[in-house]
């Protein structure tokens, strides 16, 4: 409950006229400060208050009962020096700082309607729990907050990539190639997607680019997908061989070691999103489409972005979903819905991520565009905030719910979030 307490302090919800010091000294806060959720260190930083006429400026600690202070060693920590106020809801001693100085406390308590509707939030099983008063909610207070939610989930993926450039030495590329490979496992295979690309020395397979075979080779082999122990002997068609020896070359040549065939998944998949068909598409863009960075920053409308990602299959995986078993000849082509979720998890978070490393708002501002012109995703999550009574317009919408869900319900961090924040209020 102690962070319901930090709740009380951030939103002033006490009587401001009646603050006392458990020395007997009469408070006026003027700034609370900053809720200090990412760090250690006080709770509240730069605050700002007045005790007895005199303003002070500094750090804020709260705990549910002033023993703690000494419980958690802040009396050794020169970090609390700056503390000028410790808050408690149970006062039952004195604190001090390291440097010795005795601070005032002020005895604070949750109100108990507050709490009340606090522990509503935490039980109710009903998603989202805070159903009941969206509905009552000013547009302009689900609006802005949709809009910072939708932030938060690009500067989400901002920082994976900024761990991919950290990996790659900074080379957007690379970058690129892996963030759209991860993608390309839509959500089953990403993981196992994302270190195949990263084992992947683009240099490398740029010497072969123009030979589609080769790129082909060269990628299911690096998946572990060429190994004889995967495929049964009467399954070892003339194609499984012929990749076998192109990518056994390769191999050779620059010293290649493939990912563990291990990491791939195939149960409960739908057989147009196997590896080896997804593989195949890969091999297709990066061959015959030759899709690169600079083509990215180019290229400026969804239907050309969805243009440049549109690709089939190679002729054999027309007719195969996996290695020696015929099937009915289909093009295999992305789908319009693998289009968009490629514009969401690749375009937009690359150009946003590159707008921020280029300090440009132009590129970063773009990265919206593309998700409010994308029909939003439709799910579980977006059908129960719709029957809430949350207009979902578009993709920037359906992420920033996704977002609340991931990063906010499902944490029952109810007190950061400002429908949790309405509905404590109410």
């Amino acid at each position: 409950m102690e962070y319901l307490l930090h709740y009380v302090w951030q939103h002033r919800c006490y009587d401001a006229s009646n603050l006392i010091t458990a020395q007997g000294q009469k408070i006026e806060v003027l700034d609370p400060g900053i809720h200090n959720i990412m760090y250690s260190g006080p709770d509240f930083i730069n605050a700002k208050i007045k005790v007895e006429g005199v303003v002070w400026a500094g750090n804020v600690e709260i705990h549910l009962r002033s023993s703690d202070w000494k419980r958690h060693h802040h009396e050794r920590d020169e970090a609390y020096n700056n503390v000028i106020l410790h808050i408690a809801e149970q006062i039952d001693t004195e604190v001090q700082t390291a440097a010795g100085r005795t601070l005032p406390q002020l005895q604070l308590s949750i109100p108990e309607k507050l709490e009340a509707n606090y522990r509503e939030l935490q039980m109710e099983e009903t998603y989202p729990p805070c159903y009941r008063v969206i509905p009552k909610l000013p547009l302009l207070t689900v609006h802005s907050w949709m809009s910072r939610l939708s932030v938060e989930r690009l500067e989400e993926k901002t920082r994976r990539i900024d761990d991919y450039l950290r990996r790659t030495a900074d080379d957007w590329e690379r970058v690129f190639f892996i963030t759209l490979a991860r993608n390309f496992g839509f959500g089953t295979n990403s993981a196992a997607f994302e270190l195949w690309a990263i084992s992947i020395d683009l240099s490398f397979l740029g010497k072969h680019r123009d030979d589609p075979l080769q790129v082909e080779a060269f990628f299911i082999g690096q998946a572990g997908l060429l190994d004889e122990s995967l495929v049964p002997p009467e399954r070892r068609d003339n194609y499984f061989r012929l990749l076998q020896r192109e990518y056994e070359f390769l191999r050779h040549k620059f010293g290649l070691q493939p990912v563990s065939s291990a990491l791939w998944r195939f149960g409960r998949l739908r057989p147009q999103n196997f590896p080896y068909v997804r593989l195949s598409q890969l091999a297709r863009l990066y061959s015959e489409h030759q899709v690169n960075f600079s083509m990215l920053l180019e290229t400026r409308s969804n239907e050309d972005f969805r243009r440049l990602f549109r690709v089939g299959v190679t002729d054999y995986w027309r007719t195969h979903y996996t290695f020696g078993v015929e099937s009915r000849s289909v093009e295999k082509t992305l789908r319009e819905s693998s289009l968009d979720l490629l514009l969401i998890n690749t375009v937009s978070p690359l150009l946003f991520a590159y707008g921020r490393h280029l300090m440009d708002e132009d590129l970063s501002e773009r990265a919206f565009r593309i998700l409010e012109q994308i029909p939003p995703e439709r799910n579980y999550i977006t059908r129960s905030w719709q029957r809430a009574g949350i207009a979902v317009e578009h993709a920037a919408d359906s992420q920033a719910l996704i977002q609340l869900r991931q990063h906010y319900c499902e944490r029952k961090d109810c007190l950061r979030c400002r429908f949790g924040s309405a509905y404590l209020r109410q």
